[in-house]
């Protein structure tokens, strides 16, 4: 038996053990969770790209925050190391940038600064005398007591850091440094060429240089006046820029803009990009997935005192049925699986962890997205769960994290995606509501404390957006496809409608789906 300082101690390690981490490569609580989703593999996909190129690859890697790409980039670095090659990687957000506001020429700088600091054979005058131009313009910004003249690699270094730094957390200093460096981009990449093939004449031949951005997935999206995002700015509008670095580089991107309706031309910039989905819980019929559920279990396993490990019932859980909804309720989402389980440890004073400890950590998380969802989010949210798919006006929601995707392989080998709500959310009123309407089902508002109009308004807001910028752009086709969206949505909500009973709203809804008719087939028209 177990005294109370005991337990304590066991919790508070068990506690810590589940802080949301990468893990560094051989750490034991490792779990190879590929065939769970979908089959990709950094060392294969990304690594033997790097490897068999003999010219220099730009890759874009993503998935959601805290799905775990970091430990799977640290494995891919691990594993090319041995190999022999050379590997910077570093995290943008940690030093260089702030991922509120991001531009290409911090990500250049971030570059430029580990590379100096990794590469240390090279000879690296070409950027420190491009640094002491800089510093002659930026003195009055920076306020900085460099003895510019005397610049060297230690204070070089030092220089860099400073300036990166203001970069990140000095907003009043941001803007006035990029304005500074922007015309001196171009001279910038010439002079990290140029200490690149330096330094890598000093490597063995054969031996491949790759620099590793992590972290620019977590740049948030701000979409300006003609509805075009910094996201789109950074990764297409620069991607010149971004590839004009002659080494290899793998750039971790948003998720939303993978499968954004730039989808294509990323492509066409940087090749295929890899995606980490989450772990797989539930089948596309919305069945639990048993090999899913297994695999989060070992998640769990490993990461618990070896005391414990042996019997997860009733050491650590009351039931199988605990274990089992503290797998679900994550979604396969690995960050909230490792945050579900400390707050479940913080709700109990012993083990076993019970089914209460459980919904009162579930219940902190739910209220968590629900303050973060936008009320013109609930119907977009609604129309992901039903088709299972996602279109570029619901593509934000991927960043959020409010969907989440799924890969598998089917019978025949082919791999499959598919979308679902994450399953916190799922349980919310407002989602309901929106969900009831879309399904055409009769039903009171007072949960949510939405009017009909209200929905509508709502559920038009995204999709009137959408239209008005492909109407910008002059893209016919999708404002006619956007315009259908809003005849489906109006249909739905007006056959839910008793026509007698609402006559007005319900004449409001199909005078509205009439004009939105008008507009679908008079911008088809004009694509034939």
């Amino acid at each position: 038996m177990s005294t109370s300082q005991e337990m304590e101690d066991l919790l508070d390690e068990m506690y810590n053990a589940f802080t949301p981490t990468p893990l560094q490569p051989g750490d034991p609580a490792y779990v190879d969770c590929r065939a769970v989703r979908g089959d990709d593999d950094v060392l294969e996909d990304l690594g033997r790209t790097v490897r068999r190129s003999q010219q220099f690859t730009y890759q874009l890697y993503s998935g959601y925050r805290g799905s775990g790409k970091t430990t799977e980039l640290l494995r891919l670095k691990k594993d090319l190391e041995d190999r022999g090659h050379v590997v910077v990687y570093f995290a943008a957000d940690e030093e260089d940038i702030s991922v509120q506001d991001a531009q290409y020429t911090d990500i250049l700088l971030a570059c430029t600064r580990h590379l100096l600091r990794g590469l240390k054979e090279a000879n690296p005058d070409p950027i420190l005398n491009w640094l002491k131009g800089r510093l002659r313009d930026l003195q009055d910004v920076m306020l900085t007591e460099i003895d510019i003249e005397k610049v060297n690699l230690e204070l070089g270094l030092k220089a860099f850091a400073k300036l990166t730094a203001a970069v990140r957390t000095k907003p009043g200093q941001r803007q006035q440094i990029r304005e500074r460096l922007e015309p001196h981009t171009e001279t910038l990449i010439q002079a990290f060429n140029d200490f690149v093939k330096d330094g890598s004449s000093h490597l063995p031949q054969k031996t491949k240089l790759l620099v590793i951005a992590d972290n620019l997935d977590r740049i948030v999206p701000i979409f300006k006046e003609n509805g075009r995002s910094n996201h789109e700015e950074i990764f297409l509008d620069r991607h010149e820029q971004l590839k004009a670095l002659n080494c290899h580089i793998i750039y971790t991107v948003p998720i939303s803009m993978i499968y954004s309706r730039w989808a294509t031309e990323l492509k066409d910039n940087y090749g295929i990009p890899l995606v980490l989905p989450s772990i797989m819980v539930r089948q596309e019929d919305g069945e639990p997935y048993d090999k899913g559920l297994e695999i989060l279990k070992t998640v769990i396993q490993r990461r618990i005192p070896p005391s414990l490990q042996a019997a997860l019932i009733p050491n650590v859980f009351e039931s199988e049925a605990v274990l089992r909804d503290l797998c679900l309720m994550s979604g396969g989402y690995v960050r909230d699986l490792v945050e579900l389980m400390q707050q479940a440890i913080t709700k109990t004073d012993a083990l076993p962890i019970k089914a209460k400890d459980l919904q009162r950590a579930a219940d902190a998380l739910r209220d968590v997205y629900k303050s973060t969802i936008e009320p013109n989010e609930w119907i977009q949210l609604a129309k992901v769960s039903l088709s299972k798919g996602i279109n570029s006006s619901q593509r934000h929601l991927l960043f959020k994290q409010y969907v989440l995707e799924y890969r598998y392989l089917d019978t025949q080998g082919d791999q499959r995606v598919f979308y679902v709500i994450h399953p916190l959310i799922e349980g919310i009123c407002d989602f309901l509501d929106a969900k009831s309407l879309l399904l055409g089902e009769a039903q009171s508002f007072t949960k949510s404390e939405q009017s009909v109009d209200d929905i509508v308004l709502l559920g038009l807001e995204a999709i009137y957006r959408e239209y008005q910028l492909y109407l910008d752009q002059k893209d016919y086709k999708m404002a006619s496809k956007s315009a259908l969206q809003a005849v489906e949505l109006l249909s739905n909500i007006a056959e839910s409608l008793d026509s007698t009973q609402d006559r007005d709203v319900y004449r409001r809804i199909v005078a509205l789906r009439s004009y939105w008719e008008l507009m679908a087939n008079l911008y088809k028209s004009r694509v034939f």
